[in-house]
C-alpha cells in the first residue's frame, strides 16, 4: 500500500525556530523611524512589540531560537502537521511529478496563523502587556490572535479589513467567540479611520489601512501592544516551525523538493515553510531548487512592485521598512483572497527575491478557485482563497512534467481550510467570480506617495 501520509510523534517537534538572518549572504537592509528616517531603536519599537520579539527581529547572530516551553505546550494541541502525498491529484493529472503539501488547516483556528499568534499572546503576557490591537484581512489572523488571547489571558481587538467583514460573517463571529472584540476598517474608533470614512463612506478597506487602525490604539494607550500577524521578522521566525517539521517528514518519505510553491501576501506561511530549506540553496547544497511565490494578479507586490523603502501601513504611522511595494496608499480590489491584499511583502522574501534565490508569479483568482476545485475534488479539502493561488501554480508545474516526461518532487505550503470562504466557491461554481485587471493608475498614483529615504 502506499504512504499518503507522514506522521512526526510529538516528542519529535522542533523545539527551535530556524533564523534565516545568521545565514544571509548580505544583510537585511534596516527598518526606519517613520518621523526620523533613521534606523529604529529599540524603545520605539517597544512601544509596539514586546521586546522578546524585538530581540528576534534584529537576531542576526543566532540561526536556531529556542521556543518557550509555554509556547510549545499550546502548539502540542494541534502539532506536529501532517505531510501528505497527493496521490490522487497526481493521477488525475496525469503526472510523473510527485506532489506533497504540508496541510496548516488542522488547529483551532484552521490556518497557519497561530504559530505566531501563540508566541506573541505568550511574549506580551510575559512582558505584563494584557491588550493588543491587530488587523486582520481574511479572518485567520484575527481569529488566531483571538483564540490565542482566550489561552494567555491577553484581551484582543482586531480591525478588520471592511470587505472581508463583508463576506465572511462566520470569521467575525469566530473571533468574537473566542472573547476577541472586531470591528470592521476604516471604523469610527480611529481618527484615521473617521477621516478615511468621512472622505469615502463605502471604503472596501485595506490591510494597510486597518494596519494604522490598529497602531494608531496601541500607541494611544500605555497597556497596550500592536500585534502583527504577518511581513516582519519575528512572524516569519515563529512559522518557520512548518518547514522544520516538514525537513523531517520528507526525510521519512525518502523524497526532497526539487520545487516548492506558496502563496504570498504578507509571506508569513510561506516564509515558515521555504526558509529553512533555502539554507541548503544559500549554502549550495541544493542550487537548482526552485522556489515560487505565487500572489494575486489585482494586487502583485512582488511581480510589478518597486523595490524601495515604504511604510508598513497606509498612513505613514508605522516603520519603514524596504520592500516590494505597490504603495502605501493603494487599495486593492476586492479579491475573495483577503490575507493576500496587502501592498507590500515581507522584507526577507523581497531580500531573497532581490539576490535571485526566489521567483515569483501572479494568477488571477478565477484560475486560482478552478485550482482549488481540483483539488478539493481529488484530495478532499476545501481550500482557502489564498492557497487557492499556489495550487493553480503547483498544477501547471506538474504539468509541465507530464509534456516534459520529468518526476519532478513539488512541495506546496497549504495555509489553511476555506470553510468559512464558502460563499466565494458559491460565486465561481455560479459564474459570478470575476477577475479584477492590474489597476495600473491607482498603483502609479499610490507610488508617486513614497516617502523619501535618503
Amino acid at each position: 500500500m502506499k504512504r499518503a501520509m507522514w506522521f512526526l510523534d510529538q516528542r519529535e517537534m522542533p523545539t527551535h525556530w530556524y533564523n534565516i538572518q545568521a545565514d544571509l549572504p548580505e544583510p537585511l537592509p534596516p527598518t526606519l523611524n517613520p518621523v526620523t528616517k533613521e534606523p529604529v531603536t529599540l524603545e520605539f519599537m517597544n512601544v509596539l512589540f514586546p521586546i522578546e520579539c524585538i530581540k528576534q527581529e534584529i537576531n542576526t547572530t543566532d540561526r536556531f531560537i529556542e521556543i518557550p516551553d509555554e509556547v510549545q505546550e499550546v502548539y502540542r494541541t494541534w502539532r506536529p502537521t501532517v505531510l501528505h502525498r497527493a496521490y490522487r491529484l497526481e493521477k488525475a493529472l496525469d503526472t510523473p511529478a510527485k506532489i506533497f503539501y504540508k496541510y496548516e488547516g488542522t488547529n483551532q483556528a484552521g490556518s497557519h496563523k497561530p504559530n505566531t499568534a501563540v508566541a506573541q499572546a505568550y511574549y506580551n503576557k510575559a512582558e505584563g502587556v494584557r491588550r493588543v490591537t491587530t488587523e486582520t484581512g481574511a479572518g485567520q489572523w484575527g481569529s488566531a490572535l483571538a483564540l490565542a488571547g482566550a489561552f494567555f489571558g491577553v484581551e484582543v481587538k482586531v480591525y478588520m479589513v471592511r470587505i472581508s467583514y463583508d463576506q465572511k460573517p462566520y470569521r467575525r463571529i469566530a473571533i468574537e467567540t473566542w472573547g476577541a472584540k472586531v470591528v470592521p476598517s476604516p471604523s469610527p474608533d480611529t481618527k484615521v479611520g473617521r477621516e478615511m470614512l468621512a472622505k469615502w463612506p463605502d471604503c472596501p478597506g485595506s490591510l494597510g489601512f486597518a494596519i494604522s487602525e490598529a497602531i494608531e490604539e496601541a500607541v494611544g494607550r500605555d497597556d497596550t501592544h500592536y500585534s502583527l500577524g504577518s511581513v516582519v521578522n519575528h512572524v516569519l521566525l515563529h512559522q518557520t516551525i512548518i518547514g522544520e517539521e516538514t525537513r523531517k517528514q520528507m526525510v521519512m518519505a525518502d523524497a526532497y523538493p526539487d520545487i516548492i510553491v506558496g502563496c504570498i501576501g504578507g509571506g508569513s506561511n510561506f516564509a515558515g515553510q521555504f526558509l529553512p530549506w533555502i539554507r541548503d540553496k544559500i549554502s549550495g547544497k541544493k542550487k537548482d531548487m526552485r522556489i515560487i511565490c505565487v500572489e494575486p494578479e489585482s494586487c502583485p507586490s512582488v511581480t510589478k512592485g518597486v523595490y524601495a523603502f515604504d511604510y508598513g501601513d497606509a498612513c505613514g504611522m508605522g516603520p519603514i521598512i524596504k520592500m516590494y511595494t505597490l504603495g502605501h496608499g493603494f487599495i486593492p480590489p476586492p479579491v475573495h483572497a483577503g490575507g493576500l491584499r496587502y501592498h507590500g511583502m515581507a522584507p526577507i522574501i523581497c531580500h531573497l527575491h532581490k539576490l535571485g534565490f526566489i521567483e515569483a508569479v501572479a494568477v488571477p483568482q478565477t484560475k486560482a478557485f478552478e485550482a482549488g476545485i481540483q483539488f478539493a475534488r481529488t484530495e478532499g479539502i476545501i481550500s482557502g482563497p489564498e492557497p487557492c493561488h499556489n495550487l493553480k501554480v503547483a498544477i501547471d508545474e506538474a504539468l509541465k512534467c507530464k509534456e516534459s516526461g520529468e518526476s519532478k518532487t513539488i512541495l506546496i505550503a497549504h495555509s489553511g481550510h476555506g470553510h468559512f470562504d464558502l460563499g466565494a466557491y458559491d460565486e465561481y461554481l455560479s459564474g459570478r467570480l470575476q477577475d479584477y485587471e492590474y489597476p495600473r493608475e491607482a498603483i502609479e498614483k499610490a507610488l508617486a506617495e513614497l516617502p523619501k529615504v535618503e
